[in-house]
């Protein structure tokens, strides 16, 4: 008979869990990235992030033109090219993934995969030496994990009974409900704020940020936060506007702000995932305009740091 404990045990859908992290917190830190993400951020770096499915994603260096494919796709969506070049049609790919399984190179992959609490604190449990001598831990990242509170929660229960230090990265973009459960077993918050302006918030991640604003100010009341911003140039990098930030930092009790300058990590990979770029006229501020920025958040009393 199967214990009734393992019938329940939660589950979730998960894109990666990186080792040796220095950037998500203190020490050096494991980061679990839960898939998922209500926000359509033009500049993600992991847009195989947002949906709340597991993605095709195809590297195309790796093929070998074999053909294999080809003859398993029911949708009739991959094609080689007289060139001996695979082509997908996007447009007929379901994603039913069949096509992975009969690839020997590495070509086609799946991302996501579904893993229980178990499975995650497994990984943990090997580096615990690295997290007491670092001062590290845990970081429960996304897309967005409180698209999957009851996950996020387990884990992060069962770090603490264990005494590791954990922390959240959330865009805050939930109902305080689900945010208060998680964060009874969190230390550290990392809290991202991508504009302060509704409308252009709205506009540009495609949902308000009311919510986000009064979730970060009930979150500073019982928890420690790091806020995160990421810099887009012409967007949200102003002057005023990062003042304007930091003063709310400050007013809230944050004690740090990482500034995030934009890069095109996600460029790459929207063209693994059949994706067109929506971010191709973005770029980071220069490195002096940065450093000013820098010295705005100081000013205020609020600890800075640039790309973590």
């Amino acid at each position: 008979m199967q214990d009734s404990k393992t019938e329940i045990e939660p589950k979730g859908l998960i894109f990666n869990i990186q080792k040796f992290c220095v950037h998500d917190g203190p020490g050096i830190r494991t980061t679990v990235f839960l898939k998922g993400c209500p926000l359509r951020c033009p500049w993600c770096s992991n847009p195989e992030s947002q949906d709340f499915s597991i993605n095709l994603m195809v590297r195309d260096i790796n093929c070998k033109s074999c053909g294999a494919c080809v003859k398993v796709c029911p949708q009739g969506a991959i094609s080689i090219s007289g060139q001996d070049k695979r082509t997908i049609d996007w447009n007929k790919c379901n994603s039913c993934l069949i096509c992975v399984d009969s690839c020997l190179y590495h070509s086609l992959n799946k991302c996501g995969w579904q893993a229980t609490v178990r499975d995650v604190l497994e990984e943990f449990v090997q580096d615990l030496p690295f997290y007491e001598n670092s001062g590290g831990g845990v970081t429960i990242s996304g897309g967005e994990p409180l698209s999957q509170n009851i996950f996020a929660k387990e884990i992060l229960t069962e770090c603490k009974k264990v005494g590791l230090h954990t922390a959240l990265e959330t865009t805050g973009y939930a109902p305080w409900r689900k945010l208060q459960e998680v964060l009874i077993h969190v230390d550290l918050v990392l809290f991202d704020i991508k504009h302060l302006d509704p409308v252009k918030h709205q506009k540009t991640t495609g949902v308000n940020n009311d919510l986000i604003l009064e979730n970060l100010r009930k979150t500073a009341k019982s928890n420690q936060v790091w806020l995160r911003i990421p810099l887009i140039s012409g967007f949200n990098d102003s002057e005023s506007h990062i003042k304007e930030i930091a003063i709310l930092g400050k007013n809230i009790g944050v004690k740090k702000v990482s500034l995030l300058p934009y890069h095109e990590g996600g460029k790459t990979k929207c063209e693994q995932l059949g994706r067109s770029y929506c971010c191709p006229d973005e770029r980071a501020p220069d490195e002096e305009h940065i450093l000013k920025l820098k010295k705005i958040i100081e000013g205020i009393g609020l600890v800075v740091s640039i790309g973590n």
